[in-house]
């Protein structure tokens, strides 16, 4: 497999350092590292990115997440691994990630759960680093870049 082009943010300097500062002021609103990984990791999945599904576990490890929880993420619902707040938001990403799926595309019952686990601060964090994982998901596929061959 060869990459259609190098990823569109690194061929625009100034798109990449915005996307940076959005991923570090996602960082610093007090959503758990891990969570925000495994929301990554689910989101990529869903959108088929080999290149963010093989670089979010790398970065959930070295924030301490195991392999067997990074194994059970593409079954959350049945896995007994995760926490009540982490469901919650791997729910709001499976819904905000396929938009297209439902009549209503994030039912009320998703939007209450993560809520109620959530602060509004952490909560507009973790619904920009869904569309924030949902962007980079494109600029990887659409111009199919290759998982382990970085930019």
């Amino acid at each position: 497999m060869q990459a259609r082009m190098p990823n569109p943010a690194v061929m625009l300097p100034d798109a990449l350092s915005a996307l940076q500062r959005l991923g570090k002021a996602i960082e610093a609103a007090g959503v758990p590292p891990i969570t925000l990984e495994l929301v990554h990791l689910r989101a990529s999945q869903i959108n088929g990115c080999a290149v963010c599904a093989v670089h979010h576990p790398n970065l959930a490890r070295k924030h301490g997440e195991t392999d067997e929880r990074l194994f059970s993420v593409a079954t959350w619902r049945d896995a007994p691994f995760f926490t009540e707040a982490e469901r919650a938001a791997l729910a709001l990403t499976e819904a905000a990630t396929r938009l297209a799926d439902r009549s209503e595309p994030v039912p009320d019952e998703v939007w209450d759960e993560a809520a109620r686990h959530y602060d509004e601060k952490t909560l507009a964090a973790l619904v920009l680093s869904i569309g924030s994982i949902n962007l980079w998901n494109r600029l990887n596929v659409v111009t199919r870049q290759v998982a382990g061959q970085g930019w």
